[in-house]
C-alpha cells in the first residue's frame, strides 16, 4: 500500500489537495475586501497609475529557450554511463551543439 501512496502520480494529487487545502484554510483566516472608492487601486509614490495594456518584448525567450537546451545538455551528459553508451552522448552533444548554432544564427538574422 505505501507504495501505491509513494507513487508520483497519487503524491502529486495528495500534495495538489495539500496545497488546495492550505490555499482555501488561508482565504478564510484573511480580512474580507470591499470594494470602496479607490481601495483597490494602484498606487505608487503618491500618484495614480492608468491602468493600460503593455505589450512585452519577447526577446527573453530566446534566452529562456538557449539556457533550457544547455540545461538539458548538462543534464543529460552528466548521467550518460560510461562504455558503449558514451558514444549516444557524443551524437546527443553534437546534435545540441546543431540547436545552439541554429538559435545564434536565427538570432543574428532576425535583427
Amino acid at each position: 500500500m505505501s507504495q501505491f501512496i509513494l507513487s508520483p502520480p497519487i503524491a502529486f494529487i495528495i500534495f495538489l489537495l495539500v496545497a488546495y487545502l492550505l490555499y482555501k484554510g488561508g482565504s478564510t483566516l484573511g480580512p474580507r475586501t470591499k470594494v470602496e472608492g479607490k481601495k483597490l487601486a494602484t498606487y505608487f509614490c503618491g500618484e495614480d497609475i492608468p491602468g493600460k495594456k503593455v505589450q512585452p518584448a519577447y526577446h527573453f525567450f530566446r534566452f529562456a529557450f538557449f539556457f533550457l537546451v544547455l540545461d538539458i545538455a548538462v543534464l543529460v551528459i552528466a548521467t550518460v554511463p560510461s562504455g558503449r553508451a558514451a558514444f549516444w552522448g557524443i551524437v546527443y552533444l553534437v546534435t545540441v551543439l546543431i540547436a545552439v548554432v541554429i538559435l545564434l544564427v536565427d538570432r543574428e538574422v532576425t535583427r
